[in-house]
Parts: structure tokens; sequence; C-alpha cells
């Protein structure tokens, strides 16, 4: 996984709705290689705001065949890289961009004849349009349900697209807006996609097709509601994927009621492009990134909240527990991989690695 940073210079500028901005990037022919992705990937992104550094992840909303590098940035309350992206950003702008990563991705299959579920809800359709884009062009035989929630018409994102993709795919696609605040006569389409709603959707709108597959975007209640709704409905958790774009805060707690051990202090060594940093981290103290980065290491972060995985190393000796985990899969865990932003010491002595 590289974790460098590239120079990259804004090319195009598109708002989307008046709080949402997509911004294209000019990808070098030297680094097009590195930056290739799949469907439901984001970038990470590195500027200076008010002689602040600020770190940031948004997902691509492009597809891969399209050829192109595109996210989508909606605007938050007090949220200094949203805003800076809505109202400051220019084209001919340069940011420092890091290449393509997450597991919230599609692999298509030229030869699958599958029906997908996406479900998303305000910027969560970032990553769900690459799928969909990708689905609908690269498995001819498949076919898409997209549930998809907002406040109101005026608040859709890539609404032409989504309907330009609808008229195309006329017989493959399915598109049910679900709005919170604006009444279309439709008393199913008006509310929040949450459990009470999920159950009269898939009635309604997919009742005895099969699901082969699901992917969910949106703020944490709604996904983790559709999730247990899925399963409920049959489906497969192996086959239902999602994405946070923003968790919960965590307060850490002894969760598993283990035995309370007496605060102790690690030796820590970190190996991040070929180069070792070590440090003295308490038990009790701040996470492993934050400490490493207080040390002098330049390691790679985003979110700081579990969701995406930027931070990701693998421990190569000791052990450390992690408070959250919404981005590495059982089997990266199973095989030493942590969140370092939710990393915390185990054991007296550990050496993690950025490289592997």
């Amino acid at each position: 996984m590289s974790t460098n940073f590239h120079t990259l210079k804004v090319s195009e500028l598109q708002h989307e709705t008046e709080g949402c901005v997509s911004v294209a990037f000019e990808v070098p022919l030297a680094l097009q290689a590195e930056f290739q992705y799949s469907a439901g990937q984001y970038l990470t992104f590195k500027t200076i705001i008010d002689n602040e550094e600020v770190r940031r992840s948004n997902s691509l909303c492009s597809a891969p065949h399209e050829n192109n590098w595109r996210v989508a940035i909606k605007e938050i309350p007090d949220g200094k890289f949203s805003s800076f992206a809505n109202h400051q950003l220019q084209i001919g702008d340069s940011l420092q961009v890091m290449a393509p990563m997450g597991n919230f991705k599609f692999q298509p299959n030229s030869s699958a004849k599958q029906h997908y579920l996406l479900v998303g809800a305000g910027s969560g359709i970032t990553p769900l349009i690459s799928i969909l884009k990708t689905i609908l062009r690269e498995e001819p035989l498949s076919t898409v349900t997209l549930f998809y929630g907002n406040k109101g018409m005026n608040e859709i994102i890539f609404r032409e697209e989504l309907e330009a993709l609808k008229n195309k795919y006329l017989d493959r696609m399915n598109l049910v807006h679900i709005f919170s605040r604006e009444n279309i006569g439709v008393p199913l389409l008006k509310g929040r996609i949450d459990a009470a709603r999920i159950p009269l959707l898939l009635q309604a709108f997919v009742n005895n097709q099969t699901i082969d597959g699901a992917y969910i975007c949106g703020p944490q209640e709604m996904i983790l509601a559709v999730k247990d709704e899925l399963i409920a409905f049959g489906l497969a958790a192996n086959l239902i994927h999602f994405e946070l774009f923003h968790a919960a805060p965590v307060v850490r707690t002894n969760q598993n009621n283990e035995a309370k051990v007496a605060a102790f202090e690690s030796h820590i060594e970190l190996i991040m492009d070929g180069e070792v940093t070590d440090f003295y981290l308490s038990s009790e103290g701040p996470s492993i990134l934050d400490a490493a980065y207080k040390a002098g290491a330049d390691a790679p972060f985003a979110c700081k909240g579990g969701v995406c995985c930027t931070c990701k190393a693998k421990v190569l000796r000791g052990e450390v527990s992690m408070d959250v985990n919404y981005a590495l899969t059982q089997e990266e865990v199973e095989a030493g991989y942590v969140l370092t932003c939710q990393a915390h010491p185990k054991s007296s002595d550990i050496l993690i690695s950025f490289d592997d």
C-alpha cells in the first residue's frame, strides 16, 4: 500500500447541488498505473487551510472505465475541507493526493447475471454511483435497484446523471427516491430510510427478486438498520458491504470485561518507507497513530474515526487492541492489520509496519 502523496491539479469543478461540488483531477501518465482504482474506493487529500494541515478522504464518483478521477465533496457544518472545496478551490489549483484505496469496492464479472441492491443517503451516493456505472457497463446481464434518500428533490446529488442512466438502462436499473422532508404523494417514499421503511421498500420494489449483493453508504444509523433488515430478509451477511462516512464518537471501555490491567509503557517501532521510528507509549495513552505523529513520523491518516483505512498498518511483533473498526475486513484483522488511529498497545514491545 502506497502512503505517498502526489501533487495533482484540479482539472474540472462542477456544482452538483447548492452544497456539493464534484472535483476532477489531472493524473499524469507516469502516475496513472499507481492511481488505478476499483469502483467504490476513495482518495485521501492533504492541504494547508488557515495555516493548518488538513487531511480528508472522499470517495470517487467516477468509474474506472471512464479513465477519470473525480470525487464529490458535500459541505458539512464546520467542515474546514468541505467548505474550502465548495467555496475556494479553483481549476488549476493543486492538492496533495494519495493513490486510491479502500475495501468498499466492486469487482465486476462480465459473465455474471446478478441483482444488486444499492442503498444510499445524501453524499453516500458518491461511491455508489461509481459502483452503479460499473455494474451497468461491465456486467451486461446484471440488474440494479437503487434506494436513494435525501431531504428533497433539490438535494439529489448527480440527479441528471442518475436519470440519464435510468433512461439508458430502462430494463436493468430501478431508481427509487425517498425524501424525508418533501412530499411527492406516495407515503412509502416520504421519510427516512430506516428499520421500519426498509422491509416495505423491499416488498414493493424487490419482492420475489433474489438479492445477490448489497452495497450501503450513508449515516451510521441508516447503515446498521439496513444491514440488519437485509439479514432478516434472508441475505447472507458476507454479501452486505457498507461504507461509513462518519461514525459516532467512541469512549474507550472494557467491552470484553477483561480483568483490569495496570497501565504499562510500551516500546513501539514503526516502519514506514523503509525507515524506523521508535517511541514509547502508555497503554492508557493516545492512539499509536497520534503517538507516532508526535514522534516525528509522517504517518498516513484521514478520518481518525476508524471509518477509512488510510492509516492501516500491519503488526509484525507484539499485540495491540482497537477501539473500533469500520474499515478492515475480518481477513485483514486475522492477518495482523490494524487501524493505527484506533490502536493501543497490549504488549510492552511492538513492531508495526506501514510498508507491508
